[in-house]
């Protein structure tokens, strides 16, 4: 083992591979230690992560089931409060910090920061970062769509010690707390990610204890080493060259309509990648879906990471991946005071689908179309079940479908790629805290976008209010517009979007970012999660796997004919018997493939009109003629339209066959590079 610097590592082989993964199940235990004390239903369904730090702030290592959006920003937050504190941070203290300004992601997610300490010499720091489920400002959940900037989403925690010298300072503490919607859970989860840092100080004394203080200090250096030295040989073996994507956040409220662009540029070099941001929208837009430094950073490692699973993660791999963000005040580099509580459904997202396409060309095999968007759903209110009417709120975010992957379909109902582990939180404990009763969640029919491969299924989930008043709700998500894509021929999944009583008197259609809408008791919220978009030409699928589909009511007769060109009949509704008639198939696909790419030129406007009489689908819009409009209207999109239409252009039309000669029977195919 030869470090990249052509020095030896000075630990034999057997000490630093104990001690590296003795790092990773400390980091773990930490975790266990905060699913098992914590206080708030966020952070126990898993939204947090960890991370031991050397004596600079450099990550040693991150846990096994950490948030992908906190990765890659743990670091930033550790040199913060070191630099805040240097030459005075003593043993038994604790530090707190959710300044997105300084590393962080978004306020919500507040950091716990500890010194460990051997025999009174600094060895380095633990951190435990957990989604706080309110932090203040003008709405339940701290999700404020209308915050001008930052004051009006919650309270910017700068580096502060909350424990001094192994003494609470209950005064900071409440001074916090009290500044929240839910003080007793913020306190019990503060504490609970104290204890963490604490119980990572033990192990790390331990360690020392067994093998030497100087040891464990050398072992901090040399796992970042590895790491390093591991993924430049990674890097190393691939081709040299420039691959360039660009993806669309929803809009600018501010500018009207029109997506706006996140464009990432990568260059892999000798054993180094680097990324280039700059040609993203160059201002910050008049909402929350902006993105500090480190949460831009945090998609592209996580991107990144995913290309190499085995590869652990800590600060060697920074030392390979760089990222250049361009010119401060963009909606990927945002300034003080820009609001950015959503950048996790903004640009975090479409950066790491982003570098999913752009690795899909380097390392075919491991190619995945778009998978669906986070989304944070907020109902808060008064809760009168009880006679003190306590604030209650009901966060809840969705599972949906991933990007269907070469030779294999999606996953369905699937965590976010913002945080694969976060947990589906249980209706039981969600209807105990608070006056919703779940009506409804199912797999969403037709929701996986169609390919060669299927992206994964969608879901759908309803929920009706009652014993409740003052009551508003918000939510944070994108993709309504900007449809989760397909990839080499595959097409588009589902827009998000909610809806309110619908079906009902009183229906309202509120989209996909909005903050304190009125809602009242009885009022019933629906909303879908969209499927991952299909990958490769869906008139190359075999019928016998559109057939099962149909069968296990992942796609309807009708989007069978429409998007696969597969003719389906019902035989026995009861037995669930269906058939498939080959010869009419095999025309159908014909038509298909000569008629399709004149759909996407058709006048816009016309397809709008005909969507709005009845005679067009949701789905027939999006996927057979690229047309987008506001969904509860009606209305033509005309400058989103042109654009989704060139996305399609390129990442679709190109791929699309445009004979088709036989029915093809199940036969998987691999694209190879």
């Amino acid at each position: 083992m030869t470090k990249q610097n052509n020095q030896g590592y000075s630990l034999d082989p057997v000490t630093f591979e104990v001690l590296k993964n003795a790092y990773v199940n400390i980091v773990d235990q930490m975790a266990e230690q905060i699913l098992r004390t914590c206080y708030s239903f966020v952070i126990w369904s898993r939204d947090f992560s960890s991370a031991l730090c050397d004596t600079e702030g450099n990550t040693i290592m991150q846990g096994s089931g950490d948030i992908a959006a906190h990765v890659g920003t743990l670091h930033y937050t550790a040199k913060a409060v070191i630099k805040k504190f240097e030459g005075d941070i003593h043993p038994g203290d604790v530090f707190v910090v959710n300044d997105v300004y300084q590393g962080g992601t978004h306020f919500n997610d507040t950091r716990i920061f500890a010194p460990m300490f051997f025999e009174g010499e600094l060895l380095g720091f633990a951190q435990a970062n957990g989604h706080w489920a309110d932090v203040g400002g003008a709405v339940p959940g701290s999700f404020n769509v209308s915050a001008l900037d930052h004051m009006a989403e919650g309270l910017r925690i700068t580096p502060v010690r909350v424990y001094s010298k192994g003494k609470y300072l209950s005064d900071v503490a409440e001074l916090i707390a009290h500044n929240t919607r839910k003080p007793d859970d913020i306190i019990g989860d503060l504490q609970a990610q104290a204890e963490a840092c604490r119980l990572a100080e033990r192990e790390i004394q331990r360690l020392c204890q067994k093998y030497g203080v100087e040891t464990i200090k050398t072992s901090f250096a040399e796992v970042q080493d590895y790491v390093e030295t591991l993924t430049r040989q990674r890097i190393s073996e691939l081709p040299d060259g420039t691959w360039e994507t660009t993806d669309y956040i929803d809009v600018d409220p501010a500018e009207g309509e029109g997506l706006i662009p996140i464009n990432v540029r990568m260059t892999i070099k000798g054993d180094s990648v680097h990324y280039d941001l700059s040609g993203s929208h160059p201002r910050t837009i008049s909402t929350f879906l902006n993105c500090c430094y480190g949460g831009a950073f945090a998609a592209i490692v996580a991107g990144t990471k995913m290309q190499s699973p085995d590869i652990p993660l800590n600060s060697g791999f920074y030392r390979v991946v760089t990222v250049e963000l361009g010119p401060v005040g963009s909606v990927v580099n945002a300034d003080w005071p820009t609001p950015v509580a959503g950048f996790c459904s903004g640009p975090f997202e479409k950066i790491m689908n982003s570098v999913f396409e752009l690795w899909a060309e380097i390392l075919p095999e491991r190619a995945m179309a778009c998978t669906f968007n986070l989304d944070y759903l907020l109902i808060g209110g008064r809760d009168t079940r009880h006679e003190d009417k306590p604030i209650f709120m009901w966060y809840d975010w969705m599972v949906g479908g991933w990007g269907a992957r070469n030779g294999r379909d999606g996953w369905a109902a699937t965590g976010p790629v913002f945080g694969v582990q976060l947990g589906t939180q249980p209706f039981e404990g969600q209807e105990r805290l608070s006056p919703v009763l779940t009506t409804e969640h199912e797999l969403l029919i037709d929701s996986g976008g169609p390919g060669e491969y299927r992206g994964g299924m969608g879901v759908q989930k309803g929920g009706t209010l009652y014993a409740c008043e003052r009551t508003v709700v918000s939510y944070c998500c994108d993709r309504e517009r900007s449809v989760t894509w397909g990839l080499w021929g595959g097409l588009p999944s589902f827009p998000h979007g909610v809806w309110v009583n619908p079906g009902q008197e009183g229906e309202r259609y509120l989209g996909s970012i909005f903050s304190g809408e009125p809602l009242h008791q009885g009022d019933t919220v629906t909303r879908p999660s969209a499927g991952g978009g299909g990958l490769g030409d869906p008139l190359r699928r075999s019928v016998e796997r559109v057939l099962s589909d149909v069968t296990e009511g992942y796609v309807s007769i009708e989007r069978a004919l429409k998007d696969y060109g597969v003719v389906v009949r019902l035989l026995d509704p009861d037995l669930a018997e269906y058939e498939v008639d080959l010869d009419e198939t095999l025309a159908a696909r014909q038509r298909i493939a000569r008629e399709r790419p004149a759909m996407l030129e058709e006048d816009p406007e016309a397809v709008a009109a005909r969507y709005r009489a009845g005679e067009l689908t949701l789905l027939d819009l999006i996927r057979q003629y690229g047309v987008i409009v506001n969904w509860g209207s009606g209305e033509l999109l005309e400058k989103t339209t042109a654009q989704f239409r060139d996305m399609l252009k390129r990442r679709t039309v190109p791929y699309w066959s445009t004979r088709i000669e036989q029915v093809d029977m199940d036969r998987p195919t691999l694209r190879v590079a």
